[in-house]
Order: structure tokens, then sequence, then C-alpha cells
């Protein structure tokens, strides 16, 4: 099957409307603590839907993975559980900074080092298995063009950035405090920053994983599916690190009780998605307070989050399958395509409600700018093919 670009775009596209949007069922769950739904949700994204659908369109899944070298499989685990750690940042963020500005933030720092670091490494250590040299990319008009693709979707990211900048500077604290409970700029760009690094792993993990695909292609699997055994291995690895974590705060703030129970504790009666990842005080008497759990509605809804979440690496290895010899790209079209939705549901959600006019200029410039950028990486995709 000749790759297709254009078509690894609008899969890369696909991908970022999920990861765009799957933090919005959350936001329908009620009187549990992060650490609650964060685990119930990632059971659905790390473990149900990655053995699920890469059994149902793969072939021989546990003779694939089984068959891996330990080097493979662990390497591939090991940046999986680093990639963890910024995943499990990464609902901080939100909390914190909001959708826009925090994907933003913490988008930029990932799409840098995800993208541009593995074909560096591989100029510095040729063992590396990536597939070319930053050199070797850039010696060659596809190359080029490709090359230009990132630098111009960077420059957008950063316009983005710098109208979340603008927006948090300009509006009143009051007025954050609206749409965000727990509006924090400073603690937001320190977590953003940390988890931003730390996604970037997830590029690593997929490059590790290469030969898993091959396997998977080996043995029979349609190109386009080639991807999904990698990330059955990848995605273990971020659980480890986010089932430990939270585990940890379940036992520490008393939490791990709600997983079954119907009725709530008074100082967890207030709890929402985007409310306090340890609880609070709540007002009032306690007659006057609901305690009753949506336990079902909280499980559908974090099941909900959690499936969609997967979906972005669903369509992102579909997509990888489409960009030839400059699949490294990959990454940056993922993560401008993440921006340009979370962005959308910024607006839906009124996270901008307030801010000036000069800040929505510029993230509506920021927006333009992404998607341009995402139109010049696919045709210097397709200029590589076609050479």
């Amino acid at each position: 099957m000749t790759p297709n670009p254009f078509l690894g775009v609008i899969f890369h596209w696909l991908g970022g409307l999920a990861s765009g949007s799957f933090y919005v069922p959350y936001r329908g769950v009620k009187k549990w603590s992060w650490e609650t739904y964060w685990l119930v949700g990632g059971v659905f994204s790390w473990i149900v839907c990655p053995w699920i659908l890469a059994s149902l369109l793969t072939n021989d899944l546990w003779h694939v993975v089984s068959q891996q070298s330990p080097s493979t499989l662990w390497w591939t685990y090991f940046f999986g559980v680093l990639w963890g750690f910024g995943g499990l940042t990464f609902g901080l963020t939100m909390r914190y900074l909001g959708m826009s500005l925090g994907m933003g933030v913490a988008l930029g720092y990932c799409a840098a080092f995800g993208t541009l670091l593995p074909p560096i490494f591989k100029s510095i250590i040729p063992t590396i298995p990536v597939a070319q040299t930053i050199g070797q990319i850039a010696s060659t008009t596809a190359g080029q063009v490709t090359l230009a693709g990132i630098g111009v979707c960077m420059f957008g990211i950063a316009i983005a950035a710098l109208a979340g900048f603008t927006k948090e500077r300009e509006m009143p604290e009051a007025d954050k405090k609206k749409t965000i409970a727990e509006f924090n700029f400073k603690k937001g760009v320190l977590v953003a920053t940390f988890s931003g690094i730390m996604s970037a792993c997830f590029a690593f993990a997929l490059t590790a994983a290469n030969p898993i695909g091959e396997a998977s292609l080996a043995a029979g699997t349609n190109k386009i599916w080639s991807g999904l055994p990698k990330l059955v291995v990848v995605l273990l690895g971020g659980f480890t690190t986010n089932f430990v974590w939270c585990v940890i705060l379940n036992f520490k703030n008393k939490t791990g009780y709600q997983y079954t129970a119907s009725v709530a504790k008074p100082e967890h009666a207030g709890l929402q998605a985007s409310g306090s990842e340890h609880g609070g005080d709540v007002a009032g008497s306690l007659t006057e307070i609901n305690l009753n759990v949506p336990v079902l509605k909280n499980y559908i809804f974090s099941a909900l989050a959690g499936t969609t979440w997967y979906f972005q690496f669903f369509f992102y290895t579909m997509g990888e399958t489409q960009m030839g010899k400059f699949g490294f790209s990959s990454w940056t079209l993922h993560m401008a395509s993440i921006i340009i939705f979370s962005t959308m549901w910024g607006w839906i959600l009124h996270e901008w409600k307030g801010s000036s006019r000069k800040a929505h200029t510029l993230i509506a410039t920021g927006i333009a700018v992404l998607i341009i950028s995402t139109i010049i990486v696919g045709f210097g995709n397709y200029l590589g093919i076609s050479k």
C-alpha cells in the first residue's frame, strides 16, 4: 500500500479531535476525587481499549508481542512509564490553566522534544532505531519542506501560548475562577512544562516499538492497523505510572471508598471533575448537603473520557503509516491538531470570555498558523514519497 500523507494528516486531525475532547466527559463526574476518576478512565485508556481493538483488528496479537526481544519490550515499556508521568501531570495542567492555555503550553514542549529529539539523537548515536538523522532529512527538498512545516507549527504553538499569557494577564481573577475553579498560572506553567517534556517520551516509545509493528505486518495485519500492537506495550507503561500514583492518593486522601460507595463523605460532597484533587471544606449544614453519589454516571463519564483519550493514538498509529519516510513528523501533526481542537473546546466552554480583542486575535492567528503547518508537513511528506 502506497502511503498517502494527506490521508495521514486527516487521521492525525481525528486523533487531535479525540485528544482535545477527552477531558470534556470528566466534567460530568460528581463527588469523586481526581485520583478516582482519573484511574477509572485510565483503565479504559491504557488497558481495555488497546487490547480489545488490537485483538479485533490485527492478527495473532499475543504471539506478535510475546516473540519480541526483552530489549524491545523493555525500552518500549520504559519509555511508556516515563510518558506516564507526563500524562499523569497533564490532567493537573488542565485543572490549573484550563483546556486552551494548558494544552498550548504543555504541547508546545511536547511537540518540540517529541518531534526533533529522535532524529537528533540518531545523529549522535547511530544505533538508535530511527529511520533518518536530522542531517539526512535536511539534505532533500522534501525533508526541508517537512522541517519548514514543523518550524511553522512551533511558531503557531508559540502564538497560541502568547494568546494564553495575554488572556491570563488581562482577565480579573474572579472571571478566571468562574471557568477554571483552581486557576493558578505559576503552578500550572511548572506542571505543564514537566508534563510536556515527559509526554514527549511517547514518541521514543513508539520508535522503540517499531519491531512490534513490523512483526504484526509479517503476521498478515493490514499496514494501517499495524501500529496498534505497539500501543498495548506502550500504554501498559503509562498505566503503571498512573495506577501507582492514583492508588497512593487514594490511601493518602482516604478516597478509595469512592469506587463503590453510593454516599460521599461530607468533605467530598462538593467535588466535581473541575474541582479539587483532595476535597475541601463544604459550606452549609450536613442536612443541606446532597451526599448521594451518581456512581453509574461517574463510571460512564469516566469510561467515555478514557475511551475518547485512547482514540487519539488509535488514529495516530493509522496516520503514522501514511507519512512515508518522514514519519517523525507525525508527532508535530498530532500536537498541532490537539491544540486546534482543545482551543475550540476552550471557546465553547467560555474560557476566553472577557479576554481582549488582542487575545482573541492572537489565538485565532495561532490556530490559522497551525492549520497551515499541517498542510506544509503533509506536502513535504508527499514530496518524499513522489521522489
